[in-house]
């Protein structure tokens, strides 16, 4: 079939990520010999400087690995949880029926930098100065401006101009955003990471040592204070229509470490896909899987209307559940056992018919009755910078978050898929150079619900790297940004490959389709029953025929959805593929 690109093989190492400059950063550390995990931690601190639309220092990172020393596979939750001042009263006292989509009442403990350090300190070899010298030069001395940063910070410009100048200062020139192709630069964001490295050599002792004082800075010192200062003193618009401080503290930032978990892991078609627990949407991945296995996907046709069909449906469920089930398990019993068994999945399956659902229809697992949320706030209109930036409340998609995958010749695996803190979530801190990220948005305000919001409490957030395993060993790291479309193009693109004999790039390549029908995660948490985007690409009778079942289909952009990345390991061959759409996605590697 037709391809942008080869897909990349060789022995050495791969490298594939959301923006090139990225991927090459991340190949640069293999080349000076360090490992996946040096890789991916220098892209992924490159990446908050130069996508800040999509991520940054104050927004979260779920990493799924393995790590070939320890012959595991694990998970790194660096997502953060919500203030100890944060509840539903207190929310409902600012007369508030959702947490806005943007602004400081939405923040939540900020875990990427705290990640990506603790990566670094036990899985990674490199010196922190080695790490962050990219990420350093990028932000002092500028990096091109890619269409999407422009248009977003455009977007954005009346905001920042009338309410939040701390962020007009940073990126409007004149008033204007910066013109693709330009060049662009952050300096008190490069000065953010000098005091980094600052707290670390003040710290002294070896390479661990230092890491871990530069952790301390930002979580227990001078980075703690600004941000702890930034919350109580100031004020500022949201998506609310009204002026809000924060509730975050540094004692909130003090109390918080990442934690390493156990993947939940499932086998489909001989590989055992690892994804985080259900403070994450990696369960309906597992649950989509579950429902695929009964169906002959490898004989419909990947662009034909049965494969697009069948794939939403078994979406619908396995989403349904999530909005039902799926919340911070050290808060909420989620059935997962049943939720992924045969049995149940069995009788799910049986709700798939030949034409589209158009309603949310979750499961009662061990007879359990579902608790869905309230769906009355569905018809507030959106404001300007709410939200996850992928998923507009007008259906429109864009792009959204950062995606990075590393293998290396050792056979250690990295999935990471950071995100939040984009420059247009919240006013951006002075002396620090970024914003706070708006992740407390995906908190419900209403009791009972497995997702709503309790003080030091995860939310239940859309991040969802991938990797798989096959007897034992990493096979494939994988993902894509998107929000509620993550698991969606992920899925997909697995089915191609495994069912359709595509390798990495024929499958990130292969025309997409993106379901609305549930809740957004974000607000203002819209909903579109049975409405379904496709990429123009798809056959004409494809699309006919996936109308008269009953979907609502739009078509959109011949290449406009997802971002998908993976590398994969097999049989002593190291290989990679990298989304081409928006001309910004590259793999790298020898």
């Amino acid at each position: 079939m037709f391809t942008t690109r080869p897909e990349l093989r060789g022995t050495f190492g791969m490298v594939a990520t959301t923006h090139w400059l990225a991927s090459t950063v991340g190949m640069a550390m293999l080349e000076r010999g360090g490992n996946a995990f040096d890789a991916a931690v220098a892209a992924g601190f490159t990446l908050q400087v130069i996508e800040p639309h999509q991520n940054g220092p104050g927004g979260d990172l779920p990493v799924i690995f393995f790590s070939a020393r320890e012959k595991r596979a694990r998970v790194l939750c660096a997502q953060g949880p919500a203030p100890a001042a944060a509840s539903i009263e207190r929310y409902r006292d600012f007369g508030l029926d959702l947490v806005p989509g943007t602004g400081l009442l939405a923040a939540v403990v900020p875990g990427a930098v705290g990640g990506w350090l603790t990566l670094l300190h036990d899985h990674g070899t490199m010196s922190l100065a080695e790490i962050l010298e990219p990420a350093i030069g990028y932000a002092a001395n500028g990096y091109p401006v890619v269409p999407a940063l422009s248009a977003y910070i455009a977007n954005v410009a009346e905001l920042f101009t009338e309410a939040w100048p701390t962020s007009a200062e940073v990126y409007l020139s004149g008033g204007k955003a910066p013109a693709t192709g330009s060049l662009f630069h952050n300096e008190a964001l490069a000065g953010f990471y000098r005091l980094l490295l600052e707290a670390g050599d003040a710290g002294g002792g070896g390479r661990e040592k230092r890491i871990e004082a530069a952790r301390q800075a930002f979580y227990e010192g001078a980075v703690a204070e600004r941000i702890d200062n930034f919350c109580r003193t100031t004020e500022w618009l949201d998506s609310s229509g009204r002026e809000h401080g924060g509730l975050l503290t540094g004692a909130d930032l003090a109390a918080w470490k990442p934690t390493y978990e156990d993947p939940l892991s499932y086998n489909y078609a001989g590989l055992d896909i690892c994804k985080t627990g259900p403070w994450g949407q990696g369960p309906a991945f597992h649950q989509t899987l579950a429902l695929l296995k009964g169906f002959d996907l490898g004989a419909m046709d990947p662009q034909g209307p049965d494969f697009a069909h069948t794939m939403v449906e078994c979406f619908k469920l396995a989403y349904a559940d999530r909005d039902a089930w799926y919340g911070d398990p050290d808060f909420v019993d989620v059935p997962l056992e049943t939720l992924l068994s045969d049995a149940y999945n069995e009788h799910r399956r049986k709700l798939i018919g030949d034409t589209a659902s158009l309603e949310l229809r979750p499961g009662a697992p061990d007879g359990r009755a579902p608790r869905l949320p309230s769906l009355s706030n569905q018809a507030i209109a959106p404001a300007a910078g709410v939200g996850e930036p992928n998923l507009a409340a007008t259906g429109e998609v864009s792009s959204d978050t950062v995606h990075v995958d590393v293998i290396d010749a050792d056979g250690n695996a990295v999935s990471a898929m950071p995100s939040g803190g984009w420059m247009q979530s919240s006013p951006v801190i002075p002396e620090l150079g970024f914003p706070l990220g708006s992740r407390a948005q995906m908190f419900w305000l209403e009791e009972g619900v497995a997702s709503c919001l309790e003080p030091g409490k995860r939310p239940r957030t859309t991040l969802t790297p991938g990797l798989a395993l096959r007897d034992g060993e990493p096979y494939m790291a994988f993902g894509s940004p998107g929000g509620e479309g993550q698991d969606q193009w992920a899925a997909s693109f697995l089915m191609h490959h495994l069912h359709h004999a595509m390798n990495l790039q024929e499958a990130i390549d292969t025309p997409a389709f993106l379901s609305f029908h549930w809740p957004s995660s974000f607000y203002p948490r819209l909903a579109r029953p049975g409405y379904v985007q496709l990429e123009s690409r798809y056959p004409k009778k494809t699309i006919s025929e996936l109308k008269r079942r009953g979907h609502e289909v739009e078509i959109v952009d011949a290449w406009s959805l997802g971002r998908l990345a993976a590398v994969a390991r097999e049989d002593g061959m190291l290989k990679a593929g990298a989304n081409p759409r928006f001309m910004q996605g590259y793999a790298v590697g020898r």
